[in-house]
């Protein structure tokens, strides 16, 4: 799947999903005809920079945050209120923030992007 994010175009993209097919289609049918069938909308992507397409596809961020909400979560049956669900959830936010001093490759070079791709959207 590397091949298809990281492609210099659409059709580049297209041939990179057809090698993965030859190779995997078999096993995994509906991943392929899921991409497939939603073709334009999941290369949406594509018009970006490449660093900027890497911020987009990568998704450790996001699976990590849902692993700790679920870990603040999961030992509950039930809550009493929603109110104890959003505190739950509030506090999961609060103990992840505080692991996030990772900084994002290149971020000078993907800012500057932003900025020339967002100029009227992105103020400094």
């Amino acid at each position: 799947m590397k091949h298809i994010y990281t492609a210099p175009n659409k059709q580049a993209a297209e041939q990179a999903l057809n090698d993965f097919a030859a190779k995997w289609e078999s096993k995994y049918l509906y991943a392929v005809q899921s991409w497939r069938n939603n073709w334009d909308d999941l290369t949406v992507f594509l018009e970006f920079p490449l660093e900027i397409r890497k911020i987009i596809y990568t998704t450790n961020l996001i699976e990590n945050l849902n692993g700790k909400i679920r870990k603040y979560t999961k030992n509950k049956m039930s809550f009493p209120t929603d109110d104890a669900v959003m505190k739950s959830v509030y506090l999961a936010l609060n103990e992840a923030t505080k692991k996030w001093t990772m900084p994002i490759h290149n971020w000078g070079l993907v800012l500057s992007q932003f900025m020339i791709i967002f100029e009227k959207r992105l103020r400094l």
